[in-house]
């Protein structure tokens, strides 16, 4: 260490080096965040300015106005960031400057809690939480000034810190007129885009746009013949920011025109909202949320690797744009902004740490969203259509990601069925409860790659002839859901092409059993032909018009999920269908006559191959089946 009269030369404290090495290289991912995090820290002197003004008034040095300054010179190819907050004394700089990961706001915040003052704590509206925050200046620029005043001291007790970042530092002692504090980056050679007026606009509308403290930069306007007549005048400053949080604004003072303004902003949307829910909470863990529901899916609402969520501030101060920890998965459609008075964040404030207040936000704004659409659905059914209609596959993945809201997102679903008019989706399960039959006990559905194939599924045929609905599922997110959803409201779903059939008191199963005993024999030689090809071969309790069914054993996996995982290119597990048949139709009471044994083993064939195919699979050996098919046409015509 040197020493010359008041300036000295100092190294960081052991290993700071390389802790600044990672801040430069690897703590922040986004180069336009220095802006941000030095204009937070203006904004925290400022507010500490204010809170210690409210007992010396002669802090303010008979200039109450605060503002933050933005400017550029591109000649010396610097920027500067000033304000007129408390600013620091030469000790203050050498303990939080001159030291990472000490905070100057963070010990102001423990001395607030020290007296007890809470409220005092909360209204003073501090961000940085961090030391780190102010060496991101060194992301773009190769050397750092910085001079600072404390309020209420003389201006002989200026302060000038400089560092090039590269383990050590100068400290002096200075004159400066005004309180406050300014510092200057001086920047590397390749990062030019930070010396145009634009560019560092941009950067604080999108970050910075709504912190309350006024954040000003040099009017820009064309020079004329008679400015140039005129002597030079002084600079013209305007605010570049907003300045307001229409968030933090009562709901009652704000028009729907700003609401839908205000979308627009945050999500890049071109169309209005579908609607929004906006809340304040108050207590020990302090937020505002404003979320929206868009009129549209986005392109991207099925890309995996595309971010999703809600935009996160810290009083005011934009943190990330995809906070996806705020909201679940399913709801990746929400767009918005949640605002906390404290969250945990990592050094850089671009990670969220894990804490129960985010999971208090989280549970909390989940239900207001899901709130918000059983309103929707309830009061106008129109505007719910529109919205299931953009966003009813996301929704079916929430039951199995949610299940704390698996009834709550239950009774939002909406199906088609085969008693709704075409394959629109508009029947919820409490209208298909209301329409059960009375001795109904069950929700019956159906899995399917198209409404074609579910809507004449020949495992529908009793249910058609017994007027029980059912629902129709086609989209391949279906199987993820009934595999989640196994019951809403005491009704359990069951499947109508897994299982042995059981309609409750609507079907006569003593009559059932005795036709399956009288017909032993048929059933045994079908299994004696077909062979490990089926795990059974019983009589039909599901068909009226087809003579034939496969459906899948209870606890295996169904057929349209084990085609839909092949073609993913996944594995599935090999499980043998049941072959069911319906004794009543005519090509079985046939079988049942026939004495040839090849005649016999090609119509048990045929049948097990048209079953596959009705329920939409794919045939093994094509060319048997119309081989057999053509030796049976020809046998009839003879």
């Amino acid at each position: 260490m040197t020493v010359d009269g008041h300036k000295e030369t100092l190294e960081f404290q052991a290993e700071v080096s390389q802790v600044l090495n990672l801040v430069i290289r690897s703590l922040y991912s986004n180069k336009e965040i220095f802006l941000r995090e030095l204009i937070s820290n203006a904004s925290d002197a400022a507010e500490k300015l204010r809170f210690e003004a409210l007992t010396d008034d002669a802090l303010y040095e008979e200039d109450p106005s605060l503002n933050i300054r933005v400017s550029f010179d591109k000649e010396k190819k610097t920027v500067t960031i000033e304000d007129n907050g408390i600013g620091m004394s030469r000790q203050e700089v050498t303990e939080t400057i001159g030291t990472i990961a000490s905070s100057g706001t963070k010990k102001f915040l423990e001395a607030l809690g020290n007296k007890g003052d809470d409220s005092a704590a909360s209204q003073s509206q501090l961000i940085g939480q961090f030391g780190v925050g102010f060496y991101s200046a060194f992301i773009v620029a190769d050397k750092v000034t910085l001079q600072t005043r404390r309020a209420g001291l003389g201006k002989e007790h200026g302060v000038r810190w400089e560092s090039t970042g590269e383990g050590a530092y100068t400290i002096e002692t200075t004159e400066k007129a005004g309180r406050g504090t300014s510092i200057t980056l001086h920047l590397r050679e390749d990062e030019g885009e930070f010396l145009e007026g634009y560019r560092l606009r941009s950067i604080i509308s999108k970050f910075s746009d709504h912190i309350s403290i006024p954040i000003e930069m040099l009017k820009e306007h064309y020079a004329t013949e008679e400015d140039d007549k005129e002597e030079e005048k002084a600079p013209e400053w305007e605010q570049v920011n907003k300045g307001t949080a229409l968030w933090m604004r009562n709901k009652s003072d704000i028009t729907d025109e700003e609401y839908n303004e205000f979308y627009k902003h945050i999500a890049h949307d071109f169309e209005d909202p579908l609607d929004q829910v906006h809340n304040r909470v108050e207590g020990t863990n302090e937020y505002t949320a404003l979320m929206y529901i868009p009129s549209r899916a986005p392109f991207d609402l099925w890309e995996r690797d595309q971010k999703h969520g809600v935009k996160l501030y810290v009083r005011r101060v934009f943190i990330m744009d995809e906070a996806e920890k705020l909201m679940p998965h399913y709801l990746r459609f929400v767009k918005g902004v949640v605002d906390s008075d404290a969250l945990p964040l990592n050094v850089s404030r671009e990670i969220l740490q894990h804490d129960k207040k985010i999971d208090s936000i989280r549970t909390a704004s989940t239900k207001r969203i899901l709130g918000l659409l059983e309103k929707i659905a309830k009061n106008d059914g129109e505007k719910y259509q529109k919205f299931w209609k953009e966003f009813g596959r996301v929704m079916k993945e929430g039951p199995a990601e949610d299940y704390a809201n698996k009834e709550k997102i239950a009774g939002l679903l909406r199906f088609a069925t085969t008693k709704s008019e075409g394959k629109e989706e508009t029947v919820s399960l409490d209208q298909y409860i209301e329409r059960m039959q009375e001795k109904q006990d069950k929700i019956y559905y159906i899995t399917a790659d198209s409404y074609a194939a579910a809507r004449h599924s020949p495992h529908l045929e009793v249910f058609n002839t017994k007027d029980v609905e059912v629902l129709l599922l086609t989209d391949r997110v279906d199987e993820w859901l009934v595999s989640h959803l196994h019951e809403y409201k005491g009704k359990s779903l069951q499947s109508v092409a897994k299982g042995q059939l059981d309609l409750g008191d609507i079907e006569d199963k003593e009559a059932l059993e005795k036709v399956a005993e009288e017909h032993k024999g048929l059933l045994d030689r079908v299994k004696a032909v077909l062979g490990d090809d089926v795990k059974e071969v019983r009589v039909s309790s599901r068909l009226t018009e087809s003579p034939a069914c496969l459906v899948a054993d209870e606890h295996d996996m169904g057929a349209n999920l084990q085609r839909m995982l092949k073609q993913l290119g996944q594995e599935a597990p090999t499980t043998k269908p049941i072959f069911e048949l319906n004794l009543k139709h005519p090509l079985v009471e046939k079988m049942d006559q026939e004495p040839d044994e090849d005649r016999f083993a090609d119509l048990s064939r045929v049948l097990l191959d048209q079953a596959t195919l009705a329920e939409g699979g794919q045939l093994e050996d094509p060319a048997a089946f119309v081989h057999r098919l053509n030796k049976l046409m020809l046998s009839l015509s003879a």
